[in-house]
C-alpha cells in the first residue's frame, strides 16, 4: 500500500449524543451513483446496493474505507438499514494494535498507515463500530483527512520510546501514544445515543449491525502454498499475520462471480500501480506495460494479456504485483463482445466518468488480486466444506 499515496496525490471515555429520525435515511443506496456506472459499453449489469462514494483523501486507509463499505452493503442486504459507518474509528483502534506490535518486535516490524480487510473485520468484533456522525476522526474544524504528519509523529514517538535506555520500558508509553491520537483524531467515544437508543461501540455492532466476524472469510490464490488450506499472506501490511484460505485461481474468480450474482459484495485487495488501472478513465485492463493506454481504454473489448495461475504467481514473487489498494466489488457486467467486468467502488472520491466506480476486467482481476474478504453465506457449500467450517 506504500505506492497508494503517490497514486492518490496524483489524482488529486467520552459520550456523544446524535438525533436521527430514521436510520434508513442515513445513507441512501441510490445516492451512491450505482445506477449510472455502466455507460453504453457494458450490458447485463448486476449491481448490488452500496452506500455513497467516499474519499480517503491524504491517507493510506483504503483498507478501512473498502471493508467498511462491505459491512454497510451487507447491512443493506440484511435489511438492517443503510448506515454511514466510521472508517476512522477503526483506523484509530488499529493504530494502537500496530504500535504494540512494533514495540514488542523492537522496531523490526511494519508500522504504517496500511492494513488489510481482515483487520477491519477483527476490529469490529473487538472494538465495535460507530456511525460516522458519532466519530469522524476530524478535529479543530478540519474538512479533509490528512494523516501524513500524524503518521510521522506516531512513528517518531515509537522509535524514541524504543531508543530509551534501560528496561523495562516505562508503562506510560501507551497513554502517550493515545495522547497523540486524541490530539489529531479526537478521543474515542465510549457511549452514544443514536436513533434514541443508547449504545457502546460494541453493542452498536452487535445489536444494530448484527455483526459477526464469523460471517466473513478471507480468500486468496497463490501456488507457493498448498491449495485448500490457510496461510499467512506475505505482504507488508499484514502486520497482524492474518491467514487467508488458498484456492486455485479459477475458483477464486468463480467465488466472486457467484457472490455478486447472488446479491453479495466482496472486499478486493489488489495492485493498482500498473498502467492497466486508470481511475480517471474508470477502467482496469490487463495490458502490456508499453501499451498505448488511450487506445486501450477507449474500448473495453481491447485485447488483453492472457492470464494463468503461473503468470499470477510469477508477478507476485518478482514483486510486480503488490498490496497497493483495497476496494469494494459491488457488481458484474459484460462488454459488448462478452468480456466479464466487475463493478468496483473506489474511495478516491467521485473520480472518473462513473462517479468513483471502476470497471475491472476479469483478466485484470485475475493477475492483480492479492486477497478477498467474502461474506461466508456467498461461498458455495462445497468450498465451505473444504474450508473446514471456516
Amino acid at each position: 500500500m506504500k505506492k497508494l499515496l503517490f497514486l492518490f496525490v496524483a489524482f488529486c471515555n467520552v459520550a456523544f449524543v446524535f438525533a436521527q429520525d430514521d436510520k434508513s435515511q442515513d445513507v441512501s443506496p441510490d445516492a451512491s451513483g450505482v445506477k449510472a456506472i455502466s455507460g453504453e459499453s457494458f450490458t447485463g449489469a448486476k449491481k448490488n446496493s452500496a452506500t455513497k462514494i467516499k474519499d480517503q483523501e491524504r491517507t493510506n486507509t483504503c483498507w478501512s474505507f473498502a471493508t467498511t463499505s462491505l459491512v454497510e452493503s451487507q447491512a443493506i442486504k440484511n435489511k438492517l438499514g443503510a448506515y454511514d459507518l466510521s472508517e476512522m474509528f477503526t483506523v484509530r483502534n488499529i493504530y494502537i494494535e500496530k504500535a504494540k506490535n512494533y514495540v514488542l518486535r523492537q522496531g523490526h516490524a511494519q508500522f504504517s498507515e496500511g492494513g488489510l480487510g481482515h483487520d477491519v473485520i477483527r476490529a469490529y468484533a473487538e472494538y465495535g463500530a460507530v456511525p460516522d456522525q458519532v466519530y469522524n476522526g476530524l478535529v479543530n474544524g478540519e474538512k479533509v483527512y490528512d494523516h501524513q504528519e500524524l503518521y510521522k509523529e506516531l512513528k517518531k514517538y515509537l522509535d524514541s520510546t524504543l531508543k530509551t535506555k534501560g528496561r523495562p520500558l516505562s508503562a506510560d508509553w501507551i497513554p502517550g501514544f493515545n495522547k497523540i491520537l486524541d490530539k489529531n483524531m479526537g478521543p474515542l467515544p465510549q457511549q452514544f445515543v443514536y436513533n434514541t437508543k443508547k449504545y457502546t461501540p460494541q453493542s452498536f455492532a452487535k445489536t444494530a449491525l448484527k455483526f459477526n466476524a464469523d460471517d466473513y472469510v478471507n480468500i486468496t490464490s497463490f501456488s507457493h502454498h498448498p491449495f485448500y488450506s490457510p496461510f499467512i499472506l506475505e505482504v507488508p501490511d499484514n502486520f497482524s499475520n492474518g491467514a487467508y484460505f488458498n484456492i486455485p485461481l479459477n475458483e477464486m474468480i468463480d467465488v466472486v462471480k457467484n457472490a455478486v450474482n447472488s446479491g453479495y459484495t466482496v472486499l478486493w485487495d489488489a495492485d493498482v500501480s500498473n498502467n492497466g488501472f486508470n481511475a480517471k478513465k474508470g477502467m482496469a485492463l490487463n495490458i502490456k506495460s508499453d501499451e498505448n493506454v488511450n487506445t486501450a481504454f477507449a474500448n473495453p473489448d481491447f485485447k488483453e494479456e492472457a492470464y494463468t495461475q503461473n503468470t499470477r504467481q510469477q508477478l507476485f514473487e518478482n514483486l510486480t504485483t503488490q498490496d497497493d489498494h483495497l476496494m469494494h466489488i459491488v457488481g458484474i457486467e459484460k462488454s459488448k463482445e462478452g468480456k466479464t467486468f466487475f463493478i468496483v467502488k473506489n474511495s478516491w472520491g467521485e473520480t472518473g466518468p462513473f462517479g468513483g466506480y471502476v470497471h475491472v476486467s476479469e483478466s485484470y482481476f485475475a493477475v492483480n488480486t492479492i486477497s478477498l474478504v467474502v461474506p461466508k453465506a456467498a461461498v458455495g457449500v462445497g468450498l465451505r466444506e473444504k474450508m473446514g467450517g471456516r
